[in-house]
């Protein structure tokens, strides 16, 4: 224990402050379980038992004050059921004093030696638990001069309920440690939804029939035989399958980028399906690790495939890419947020033993893998782009002069601003979750929010590749990709208004985790919605080219 509870049971033998033996998702979500001395029996209510009695001199009270004042909370496990509470409280405080000067305001601090238990049971389950306070036993320790005696006691409370085993976490929905106001938040996510949807058939219907008038201008002027200049994007047909520039690089996003929308789904899926626990902290982050690294066959696959497609011929430095591009910043951003950890004493740095476990999947699992998908690609795998038409040897030249509407700038704006207006009220109850340690119930949300961004974001870099080959620019391929995956941007953009504003974190070392780690997500979004994006685009291009006739 870290602060001076107690560690023993006066009334038995039990004792506190054993380490439970960590699990990987423990570790990886920063827990370290330690045993308590609280002694509780199944279905055995008791209105008073003392704990233990201490005696606290200024060293002791001074931390439990300091603690007090930084609003420290405590939170305990029953059958992982977490239940959180202030230990203490300060009253009378003056706010404009404690903000305008180095002092507390000068306000009463009580420290809370009660625990109030209970427990709701169903089928010889336990399916909720809470704890609570005693005002009424508060003790006074404003004066830390004074030693004092301080009596820590508990009760206990069973009683039945109705509750099924299997939706025993919607109780924490109106726990004051959980997002409040969940009818808004439904309200506010159908109506996300009935934007997008509106969206994407405007988008449709508009879209189509500017394509099908493209589709008649042109086949009229083939019947017709008319000697006229072509304009549009028919005129750049010669050149829209051109290879891009980094086409290693390029390849091994695309695969990387794959490789992480299928565990996305994967994992959201197995939290759906009661696959993957949901209720116990750590579990999704551990089964993403593992997902991840049994789909790098997928990613190194996809990757070298589209190398060969392009004319590769270095294919092994692709799949190092591949197995590379997103572990690596991984790697160093944990590596620095670890560092900072150990050198503030925090539990939050990962034990040696969960690194050597990390490293052992991507060494012998996620390596292996990624080289196994390129040797399969390689040998089995398509190696024709299928293009609908021909490259000219010589590259056309792009016009320059556009409107401020339709630059690279603009619509590298538009293509994020508008698909992260959907997700912009689930990212609030997300970044809550995430950063507040609190417990995230909404994965059918979550899972229909992603699925709506994938499609919106999608359908809006195609609209927009439209334009950019109405123009006469060619040059889609990298393109695309960074038009869909600008709201991994946008949402780290996001992520500086909620750290300022929203989150109450201050420090070096809080900030260091944050901002690493939420350039991590920011960049695997920014992977996942590009490669589905150029995806998309690549079906649209063959698509039209291939209903004109093209010299």
């Amino acid at each position: 224990y870290s602060l001076p509870f107690c560690e023993e049971n006066d009334q038995s033998t039990k004792k506190g402050a054993a380490k439970h033996k960590q699990r990987l998702r423990e570790s990886i979500a920063g827990d370290r379980r330690e045993s308590s001395p609280y002694v509780i029996y199944y279905g055995v209510n008791f209105e008073h038992r003392v704990l233990c009695k201490k005696n606290y001199g200024t060293d002791e009270l001074k931390i439990f004050k300091n603690a007090i004042e930084h609003s420290y909370f405590f939170e305990m496990y029953v059958e992982d059921l977490a239940m959180c509470g202030f230990f203490g409280e300060i009253e009378n405080e003056n706010v404009i004093a404690q903000d305008l000067m180095t002092g507390t305001g000068d306000g009463v601090t009580y420290l809370y030696p009660h625990l109030d238990f209970k427990f709701g049971m169903n089928n010889n389950k336990i399916v909720s638990a809470t704890v609570h306070t005693d005002m009424e036993k508060a003790v006074d320790i404003s004066n830390i001069s004074i030693s004092q005696e301080v009596e820590f006691s508990y009760s206990v409370e069973w009683k039945e309920e109705d509750l099924e085993w299997k939706h025993r976490m919607t109780k924490y929905t109106n726990s004051n440690f959980a997002p409040r106001h969940m009818e808004i938040h439904w309200l506010s996510i159908i109506n996300s939804c009935v934007l997008v949807i509106l969206l994407i058939a405007f988008l449709t219907i508009i879209f189509m029939r500017v394509i099908k008038n493209d589709f008649n201008k042109y086949i009229d002027i083939e019947e017709d035989a008319i000697e006229e200049e072509e304009s549009g994007w028919k005129l750049i047909s010669g050149d829209v399958f051109r290879f891009p520039q980094y086409a290693t690089l390029f390849c091994a996003t695309i695969g990387t980028g794959t490789q992480l929308t299928v565990t996305a789904f994967t994992v959201l899926g197995l939290a759906l399906t009661g696959g993957v626990s949901t209720t116990r902290r750590g579990s999704i982050l551990a089964c993403g690790v593992i997902t991840y690294s049994f789909t790098s066959i997928i990613g190194g696959y996809l990757s070298t495939r589209l190398f060969f497609q392009m004319n590769g011929k270095m294919w092994a430095r692709c799949v190092l890419l591949t197995a590379l591009l997103f572990p690596f910043p991984v790697a160093v951003v944990f590596a620095w947020a670890n560092s900072v950890a150990m050198a503030h004493g925090s539990i939050s740095a990962l034990p040696i033993s969960t690194i050597f476990t990390i490293s052992c999947l991507y060494v012998f699992i996620c390596l292996p893998l990624t080289l196994l998908g390129g040797i399969l690609a390689k040998q089995y795998a398509k190696k024709d782009l299928d293009a609908p038409t021909r490259t000219t040897k010589v590259a056309r030249e792009i016009p320059t002069e556009t409107p401020f509407y339709s630059n690279r700038l603009s619509m590298m704006l538009i293509s994020g601003f508008l698909p992260f207006t959907a997700i912009y009220v689930e990212l609030h109850y997300i970044f809550t979750s995430l950063w507040g340690h609190q417990v995230y119930t909404m994965f059918g949300v979550l899972f229909c929010a992603f699925t709506l961004l994938v499609i919106v974001t999608s359908a809006i870099t195609v609209s927009l590749l439209y334009f950019q080959l109405s123009r006469e620019d060619h040059r889609w391929w990298w393109s695309t990709f960074t038009n869909g995956g600008m709201v991994g941007v946008f949402l780290f953009g996001y992520s500086f208004y909620f750290y300022f504003f929203n989150s109450g974190m201050s420090g070096f070392l809080q900030a260091s985790f944050y901002f690493g780690y939420m350039t991590i997500i920011s960049f695997a979004v920014f992977l996942m919605l590009g490669s589905s994006a150029f995806r998309l685009s690549l079906l649209f291009i063959k698509y039209i080219y291939s209903r004109v006739k093209c010299e």
